[in-house]
């Protein structure tokens, strides 16, 4: 899906900021939320994937207001309330009861886990066919939208570029966060120009992505 959070290449948004010496957490809150995040896939069931696409679906203006901790902690509560280990509105109201409001909150739901297990450790799987395209092929990025998850960057979406590496094959992000299948699949380091992204007023640079097979198509 497109969203906020595929913000790679967009302009608008001033230099990077880099703060000097900053430390690993700025609060104790965003340890604990790096923990939390981390164990949220297997406290709910699911997996990398479906945690990212959690991420992805969250609202525009909050994405960018929490701050990458925060995301984390909506990313938690979004799985865990999808199967069914919180209510909806349970993480609310306890807030509201912590703040002193006599509130009632919601019971425990039944639980929707997916129905869901890896083949295998990682995402990582053997593949047992030749990678479609050689090294030093000119491919192009599909011009697509997906209405689900997809690892494919808008940015790079209908431009040519060239195979230069030949990753291990991968699990398919966009079918595995669904729990539609792992779809293993090949993956090529894809290196693009600045300009052909960018336009000929880019700084000069050449950019490699790592692609999965469903995303590239030959270059004309």
């Amino acid at each position: 899906m497109d969203g906020i959070h595929d913000m790679g290449g967009m302009h608008g948004w001033g230099a990077t900021t880099i703060e000097p010496n900053e430390p690993v957490f700025h609060a104790t809150w965003e340890a604990k939320a790096f923990g939390f995040g981390a164990l949220s896939a297997r406290l709910s069931g699911t997996n990398l994937d479906a945690m990212r696409h959690a991420i992805d679906r969250q609202h525009p203006y909050i994405y960018l207001v929490d701050g990458y901790y925060g995301r984390w902690l909506a990313c938690v509560e979004t799985l865990l309330t999808d199967s069914g280990v919180l209510a909806p509105g349970a993480v609310e109201a306890r807030a509201r009861r912590l703040r002193g409001e006599d509130v009632e909150e919601p019971g425990i739901p039944e639980t929707a886990k997916p129905d869901y297990k890896p083949t295998g450790p990682g995402s990582l799987r053997p593949l047992d066919t030749r990678p479609r395209f050689e090294i030093g092929q000119r491919v192009r990025a599909k011009t697509m939208s997906p209405r689900g998850h997809t690892r494919l960057p808008r940015y790079v979406r209908g431009h040519t570029g060239t195979v230069i590496l030949h990753q291990p094959p991968h699990v398919l992000p966009d079918t595995n966060a669904h729990f539609l299948g792992e779809n293993v699949q090949q993956v090529f380091a894809v290196r693009f120009a600045s300009t052909e992204l960018w336009g000929e007023g880019a700084e000069r640079f050449d950019l490699t992505i790592d692609m999965y097979d469903n995303y590239l198509e030959p270059a004309p």
